[in-house]
């Protein structure tokens, strides 16, 4: 398909890439929005009339502005305290690095850009097919096309940056992954990166369990139109759990949705009250020594 000059199969890449932007994109275009991302709103000024000829359903309602609003909500203040992160790495490590594993479209570098510091957008090499046509890589803002399970960018990184400080960033991936590789990669970053702070969006290990992760995919599936292989496989019971991985791994802290004081959140703040609730996906952050 060929929109202005953009080439790319819907086909080829997940919902989820369009259910994040378009989120953040909406939510920027309210009233009193929760985070302000005008990159977001031209990328899905290109994107829009692709997404308007397909036959999917979901995709359609996007393209017409309509999307589920606790959804938009819970993406924007999820993006917005991702960026905090960035910006409280950024205070102490000015000439820092920070690498966004699985970032599909997002555009965080052009949120919190301070002039000095380097951003690596990875992701599969489909998704970054369509990412470097709707955004330009410059001389500290980077793509990396590989599964963030392939290791080699690891080591590429490592030997282009040495001893810089890092922080590695994973808003809405490892859920989807399995266990194994994805604590292995934790423990690879550990044995590379001495120093660096992790920051990832995690579930509770409960909603991995078979019948839960049939119910997530059925929910998925009937509220927002995707449902296979959106499952969860990769969770915690809590935050220390990964320092029992190794002992280089220090939990530092965590953030929960409900807890933000934010009237849009309405009734389900609620839930930061009730433990079963309130961490069943959240985020950790984790210093690895």
């Amino acid at each position: 398909m060929v929109v202005d000059n953009l080439t790319f199969k819907l086909s080829d890449v997940s919902d989820t890439l369009f259910l994040t932007l378009y989120s953040r994109v909406f939510e920027s275009r309210s009233t009193d929005p929760l985070i302000d991302d005008p990159q977001a709103e031209a990328i899905a000024e290109k994107l829009t009339p692709i997404l308007a000829q397909s036959d999917k359903k979901m995709l359609r309602k996007l393209a017409q502005g309509k999307l589920d609003s606790r959804l938009v909500v819970h993406i924007a203040l999820r993006a917005r305290k991702y960026d905090a992160y960035t910006r409280d790495f950024l205070a102490q490590h000015p000439d820092g690095i920070v690498v966004n594993m699985g970032c599909g479209l997002d555009t965080r570098f052009h949120r919190v850009d301070n002039g000095r510091f380097h951003l690596y957008d990875l992701d599969l090499p489909e998704v970054m097919a369509v990412k470097r046509q709707v955004l330009a890589e410059t001389d500290r803002y980077h793509f990396i096309g590989q599964s963030v399970l392939d290791v080699a960018w690891v080591e590429m990184l490592k030997a282009e940056w040495g001893e810089r400080p890092f922080l590695f960033l994973a808003e809405g991936l490892f859920m989807y992954l399995q266990p194994e590789p994805v604590k292995a990669l934790i423990l690879k970053l550990r044995e590379t990166f001495t120093g660096a702070e992790l920051v990832f969006e995690a579930v509770n290990e409960r909603l991995t369990r078979p019948l839960m992760r049939r119910m997530v995919e059925f929910k998925m599936q009937k509220e927002l139109g995707i449902g296979a292989g959106a499952g969860y496989y990769f969770g915690i019971k809590d935050g220390l759990e990964p320092e029992s991985w190794h002992p280089g791994i220090k939990f530092l802290d965590e953030w929960v949705y409900f807890d933000e004081p934010e009237k849009k959140i309405g009734w389900m703040r609620s839930f930061r009250h009730l433990e079963m609730f309130r961490k069943t996906q959240w985020t950790v952050h984790y210093r690895l020594n």
